[in-house]
């Protein structure tokens, strides 16, 4: 015989659930905090490293391309710098996960240009994962549950608390908008240069590494600014105003 509540299910055990669920989420996104406060945006795209990592391969694919015209030269240089990282993380035993992730990333990527034989589909992949992104986060703010929410919520210690309060449910809401804008951003400017074929190659692959890392970086630092809680954002100016205009 069921004990109460196992037949529809306990709704307290189920946000439990949830909320180990998203904690366990917002731990491995990356993000970092730092002691004042604040985002640490470089920490949160894998500090320096983590940006030679994101945009190396790229960058090695665009050139060798662009200079030999040879495809497959081109992605076979890539894939070695990718998982030259890799094997490197593994010969120092940091966390290979940002590495090991963005070697099956270009692999991908390669794999689908080599298959089409057209240089431009080595960046079709990310035009799918910007897509997908996209719309998981406009599910996410229809349900009332935006992303980021999930992550900065616990990464600042309000667990799911904001959601009991409609106003915080808006700024998260925001704060998810700014992030959508910039994966859609992405897609305005890049796709229509793909679609120029080989002749927009060049100026598809420099705005895929502009608008990488360092616009995720950028938006995900407004994203933060702009959905700190009331309370932090007024003992900031006290500090401000106490410390004066030229205080650091």
């Amino acid at each position: 015989m069921s004990k109460p509540g196992e037949e529809n299910g306990d709704p307290q055990r189920d946000e439990k659930s949830f909320a180990d669920v998203a904690g366990n989420y917002a731990a491995q996104s990356g993000i970092e905090r730092r002691d004042d406060g604040q985002i640490d945006v470089l920490k949160s795209v894998g500090g320096i490293r983590g940006l030679v990592e994101g945009i190396l391969p790229g960058l090695v694919f665009l050139v060798l391309f662009t200079v030999t015209r040879q495809l497959q030269t081109a992605l076979i240089a890539s894939l070695a710098a990718a998982a030259a990282f890799t094997v490197l993380r593994l010969i120092q035993r940091t966390t290979v996960t940002q590495a090991f992730s963005g070697l099956i990333g270009v692999g991908i990527c390669a794999w689908v240009a080599n298959s089409t034989g057209e240089a431009e589909d080595f960046y079709v992949v990310g035009f799918i994962t910007n897509s997908a992104y996209i719309v998981g986060m406009l599910i996410s703010m229809a349900v009332k549950w935006p992303i980021a929410g999930l992550l900065f919520g616990f990464i600042r210690g309000e667990g799911l608390h904001w959601r009991q309060d409609r106003s915080r449910i808006r700024v998260y809401n925001l704060a998810t908008l700014i992030i959508i804008t910039v994966l859609a951003l992405r897609l305005i400017v890049q796709v229509p240069l793909y679609l120029m074929g080989e002749s927009g190659l060049v100026a598809l692959g420099t705005t895929r590494l502009i608008m990488g890392v360092p616009l995720y970086a950028l938006g995900l630092w407004v994203a933060w600014l702009i959905s700190r809680p009331k309370e932090i954002v007024e003992a900031q100016e006290r500090l401000d105003h106490h410390h004066g205009p030229d205080a650091s």
